[in-house]
């Protein structure tokens, strides 16, 4: 079943098929599942999934990286970190850990054996536990009991207690909140609880939330975490982002780091390292969503449907000769969002490109890029090296964050401006 259209999906049953990436090449196989057991009544989170590829080594990759799933395969998207699986204290292997385990039905008080769990996915793109899969009791020495799906909230039996668990409280509300909301709690946290908060965070949602952080609060947090996770949190930042934060660090606990990150993710932020931080090259994302000429409508509308992508970078696509990875095969033009839904979608992106929009070198200052994004109502602009090749994007947000000072998010702002909770 595939994952927009699935209602639920059993974890167990996902154990040894295969893991392809989008051009159907097998990357590995699933062995496990990992969830993160919270407080009282808020139902087990899925963060990822373990997958054995080879030589017989265990990787993590998590739910976002996954795009389907159905009962022979799951099709995961980007960059996959290849660094060993290290299981950490609030993470719970499902099949090594949860499954047989006995729990009870809350309305008989009757103790059933745990066979699978059901997850579904909500509108955050959060995957959390809504059923359980159980087996009761036999009636005899050799007799098995019925087996019956229960909705999470009928059991106890998977849920941490409240005390021993400083963190989990917190954690559990904040779910449902925005990453700078969220940035905005820790704020107003003691520097030992709020680094207890950032060690219970998954390494996606960690990487959201310091991006909103203050400078000294991010360094602070980098700098106490084990210099893996450090480096698994880096990755999963915007470039951008990444390497301000590397530069606000210590110049040899930066090149540490950068020797802990997948070579690909490394070499990109050496290159933005070598920016100034208020120059294009310095507030660009070396992420945009980049195509070749001979690519349809069809797949660049596929590309923007990314709910990863910032609404700045899902405006507009960069055509480019290969390679499509920054820096780029020769800059070529610019289709804008709406421009692609006018056109039949086996239009080639080549026939449609704006040339109009031209794009900025790396070393333009921050004054030359703002006047640009004003005069021409801008939401993202294409970043070019001498030599025609694109090298990222520099989006209205990029802009906005780099002219306000550097204390801005120290001012109260209403929680209801743009939603306080939600997507």
């Amino acid at each position: 079943m595939t994952i927009g259209a699935a209602t639920r999906v059993f974890l167990a049953r996902l154990a040894g098929i295969g893991v392809f990436d989008p051009n159907g090449d097998k990357v590995g196989k699933v062995r496990d599942a990992i969830v993160v057991l919270r407080i009282g009544t808020h139902p087990p989170r899925l963060t990822g999934l373990v997958v054995e590829v080879q030589p017989r080594r265990r990787i993590f990759v998590p739910m976002t990286k996954v795009t389907a799933i159905d009962a022979s395969q799951v099709i995961v998207t980007g960059m996959v970190n290849l660094r060993r699986f290290e299981k950490r204290s609030n993470e719970t292997l499902l099949i090594g850990e949860l499954l047989d385990r006995s729990v009870r039905l809350t309305e008989t008080a009757e103790d059933v054996t745990l066979l699978d769990v059901a997850v579904e996915k909500t509108i955050t793109r959060d995957w959390f536990v809504t059923e359980l899969f159980v087996r009761k009791g036999g009636g005899g020495l050799r007799r098995r009991g019925s087996t019956l799906v229960v909705d999470w909230d009928e059991v106890s039996g998977l849920s941490l207690p409240a005390s021993n668990q400083p963190a989990e409280q917190l954690i559990a509300q904040l779910d449902s909140m925005r990453p700078a909301d969220v940035a905005n709690v820790l704020h107003d946290l003691t520097p030992k609880r709020r680094l207890e908060v950032a060690r219970a965070l998954d390494d996606e949602r960690l990487a959201d939330v310091i991006e909103e952080l203050a400078d000294d609060e991010r360094v602070e947090i980098l700098q106490a975490l084990e210099a893996e996770r450090a480096a698994d949190v880096l990755e999963e930042m915007d470039p951008a982002d990444a390497a301000d934060l590397l530069a606000d660090l210590p110049p040899d606990q930066a090149e540490d780091l950068l020797d802990l990150i997948e070579p690909d993710d490394a070499e990109d932020l050496r290159r933005l390292l070598t920016y100034d931080d208020f120059s294009a090259g310095g507030m660009m994302t070396t992420e945009p969503i980049v195509l070749a000429p001979d690519a349809t409508v069809a797949e660049a509308l596929a590309h923007i449907r990314n709910p990863d992508l910032s609404p700045a970078l899902a405006s507009q696509v960069y055509v480019a000769r290969p390679p499509t990875e920054t820096p780029t095969g020769r800059y070529l033009g610019t289709c804008h969002f709406q421009q692609l839904l006018r056109e039949p979608p086996g239009t080639l992106v080549s026939a449609m490109v704006d040339v109009n929009l031209m794009p900025i070198g790396p070393d333009a200052p921050l004054d030359v890029v703002t006047r640009l994004f004003a005069a021409y109502n801008l939401l993202a602009l294409p970043v070019v090296d001498e030599g025609g090749h694109l090298l990222g994007a520099v989006t209205i947000d990029d802009v906005i964050d780099h002219m306000l000072p550097a204390d801005w998010r120290d001012d109260d702002v209403d929680g209801s401006v743009g939603g306080a909770r939600g997507a």
